[in-house]
C-alpha cells in the first residue's frame, strides 16, 4: 500500500495554488521555501504525477494539480472540523474565524463584539470582511468557521441559519421628487434612477431583484464601492438608493440633506443568515453566535424618521 499523504503536504499544495508563488506560499505556511518545495516534490513522487509546472516567472497547476487541490481543500477542512470537534468540549473558547460581508460588518459587529468579549473571555475572534462569494469559498475550504451573509444567495451545500429580516428603504436627497412621496413604489421611472454598489456586493443583486425589470446599468453609470459612498452619491443628487434598515439604524443616512421613505408593500428585504459547513462540529458556537446576532438585529430595528 502506498504511504499515506500528510496533511502538511496538502497544506503546502493548497497554499501554492492560492498564492501562485513559492516564496509567498512558504511564508503563509510558516516554513522555508526549500521545505515547501521539498514537501511538494515528495507529494508528487507519492502520487506519481506532476502537480505543478515550475519556471522562474510563474507557477501553474497541471490539470491533475487542480483536481488534487480541490480534494485537498476538502480534506483539510474536514481535518479542521475534527480538531474543532475536540475543542467543542469547551465551546466559545480558542480561535473562532468569522467572515462578514461589508454591508453588515460596520453596523452589526459593534453591537455583538462587546457582548461576546464579556460573555466569552477565552474566545479569540478572527474577523474577515469580504464579498459573499469569497467568504463562502473560504468557509468551504476551512479558512473560516462561520460567515454572516445576506440571503437570497446560492450557498450550495453549506448549512444556513436564517436569523432576521432586514428591510430595504428608499433614501433620496431632500429635493428629489421621491422624497415627497409617503410610500414610494418601485416604478420604472424610479428604478431608472437607482444607484448601485459595484459588482460583487450581494446588496446590488438584492436591489435589482426588488426592482424586477431593473435597468441593466445604474443611474448615470455611477457605481459605489461601499454603502457610505452610495449614500454620498445620493446626497449629491446623483440618484436614489435602496438601503438596508440595519445600516439606517446605524446612522449611515443621518443627514439633513437626506430623506428616508418606507417603500410600498410588499416591502423588499434581505435576510441576515449565519452560514457554516455541514460537517462543522461547532454546534455550540453556532448557536451562541446566532443568538447574539439575532439579539443585535432586534435591537437595531429601524422605524423611520
Amino acid at each position: 500500500m502506498r504511504d499515506l499523504l500528510s496533511l502538511k503536504q496538502l497544506h503546502y499544495l493548497v497554499a501554492l495554488a492560492e498564492h501562485r508563488n513559492f516564496t509567498r506560499a512558504a511564508e503563509a505556511c510558516f516554513v522555508t521555501q526549500s521545505t515547501l518545495s521539498a514537501g511538494l516534490q515528495e507529494l508528487e513522487t507519492q502520487l506519481g504525477i506532476v502537480l505543478v509546472e515550475r519556471d522562474r516567472r510563474s507557477v501553474l497547476l497541471t490539470d491533475a494539480g487542480r483536481e488534487v487541490v480541490g480534494r485537498a481543500s476538502e480534506i483539510l477542512a474536514q481535518a479542521r472540523d475534527l480538531v474543532d470537534c475536540v475543542g467543542s468540549l469547551r465551546p466559545m473558547s480558542g480561535l473562532l474565524r468569522l467572515g462578514v460581508i461589508p454591508t453588515i460588518a460596520p453596523f452589526l459587529l459593534p453591537r455583538i463584539l462587546p457582548e461576546l468579549r464579556e460573555r466569552y473571555p477565552d474566545l479569540r475572534l478572527s474577523l474577515r470582511e469580504d464579498f459573499t462569494a469569497a467568504l463562502l469559498q473560504r468557509l468551504g475550504d476551512g479558512r473560516l468557521d462561520f460567515a454572516l451573509i445576506a440571503l437570497p444567495y446560492d450557498t450550495g451545500g453549506l448549512r444556513v441559519e436564517p436569523l432576521f429580516d432586514d428591510a430595504l428603504w428608499l433614501v433620496a436627497d431632500r429635493d428629489d421628487p421621491a422624497a415627497r412621496l409617503r410610500r414610494p413604489q418601485l416604478t420604472p421611472a424610479l428604478t431608472g434612477r437607482l444607484l448601485l454598489l459595484e459588482e460583487g456586493h450581494c446588496l446590488r443583486d438584492h436591489t435589482l431583484q426588488a426592482c424586477g425589470s431593473a435597468p441593466a446599468h445604474p443611474a448615470g453609470g455611477h457605481e459605489a464601492t461601499s454603502l457610505l459612498t452610495l449614500i454620498g452619491m445620493v446626497g449629491y443628487g446623483l440618484g436614489v438608493a435602496l438601503v438596508p434598515a440595519l445600516a439606517l439604524a446605524g446612522g449611515i443616512a443621518d443627514s439633513s440633506r437626506l430623506q428616508i421613505r418606507e417603500l410600498a408593500r410588499p416591502v423588499p428585504k434581505r435576510t441576515i443568515a449565519l452560514v457554516a459547513r455541514s460537517s462543522s462540529a461547532r454546534e455550540a458556537e453556532l448557536r451562541a453566535l446566532a443568538d447574539a446576532v439575532s439579539r443585535a438585529g432586534k435591537a437595531a430595528r429601524f422605524a423611520g424618521r
